[in-house]
């Protein structure tokens, strides 16, 4: 496996200010850094793509999509212009040389209706991720689906429900993204639910049941390596952990207490934990 850790833990908008994390996990011994992808207006492609030459990291993207871009709208506007960012995510992907698009992009995350997802929206889901993944071909850029917990999303909450979207698009370019912190919230077991992947799996954030410092939870870590090492899966791990000196980021992901003396601690412990693991 390729270790990263999110943007995220550092920033709520990865910045030129911000190309010092790609030396800063170098030195920690990842192999890369997840940006997660809110304004691709303001990310600095070019000084990008130098830092990862210079350091040898290599760089994936997520994304969590707005309610102006939200899939599963009624609102055919709001659904074209979800295509339409997922598309620059995938071109901003190229240009990095990062080989897939990962996150909450099959509907708005966050947003609710007080009720139960629909067949429209289902199918208005499916409709819209198949046609970003016809613009993958060619493109080498994975999408990958991640089912997240019933307080951000109603619409995908479990490995189950998303192979099932991931097969019923049924393109070589539509993945499952598992995540340890949701699957520890809305599955039965960490190891059936990453076998329930299967060969969609092509992304992975290993993150501890509160967020916080790897290990010092009760996510069975042992289950999670055993099920990676019988799938074979060889892509990107990445720690995602995040602290409330980054305010933005503490509020959009409920951090209201100091986990970790700092964000730096939790991805170095991650990373230690994650390697004795494999």
């Amino acid at each position: 496996m390729k270790y990263a850790a999110h943007s995220m833990m550092w920033t709520a908008t990865f910045t030129e200010k911000d190309l010092g994390l790609f030396d800063r996990l170098k030195r920690m011994g990842f192999d890369g850094l997840e940006i997660f992808l809110n304004h691709p207006e303001s990310l600095p492609m070019e000084k990008i793509k130098e830092k990862m030459n210079e350091t040898g990291m290599g760089c994936t993207l997520s994304v969590g999509l707005g309610k102006e871009q939200n899939l599963i709208s009624p609102d055919s506007g709001a659904r074209d212009a979800g295509v339409a960012f997922l598309k620059e995510a995938v071109d901003v992907a190229c240009e990095l040389g990062s080989d897939v698009v990962s996150g909450v992009i099959y509907s708005a995350w966050g947003e609710f209706t007080g009720k139960m997802r629909t067949e429209d929206e289902w199918n208005y889901s499916k409709e819209c991720l198949l046609k970003v993944a016809e613009y993958t071909k060619g493109k080498g850029v994975m999408l990958a689906l991640e089912p997240v917990n019933r307080f951000e999303t109603y619409f995908l909450n479990t490995v189950e429900d998303t192979r099932k979207m991931v097969e019923e698009i049924n393109h070589p370019n539509v993945g499952i993204h598992a995540d340890t912190f949701h699957m520890n919230i809305e599955e039965e077991s960490f190891y059936g639910a990453i076998k329930m992947a299967g060969e969609h799996l092509c992304h992975v954030h290993l993150c501890e049941n509160n967020r916080g410092i790897p290990g010092t939870g009760h996510i069975p870590w042992d289950d999670v390596f055993r099920a990676l090492r019988e799938l074979n899966y060889d892509r990107w791990a990445v720690v995602e952990s995040f602290v409330p000196a980054v305010e933005e980021v503490a509020r959009m992901t409920a951090i209201w207490r100091q986990l970790a003396p700092s964000a730096d601690v939790m991805a170095e412990e991650g990373l230690k934990l994650y390697r004795s693991k494999e």
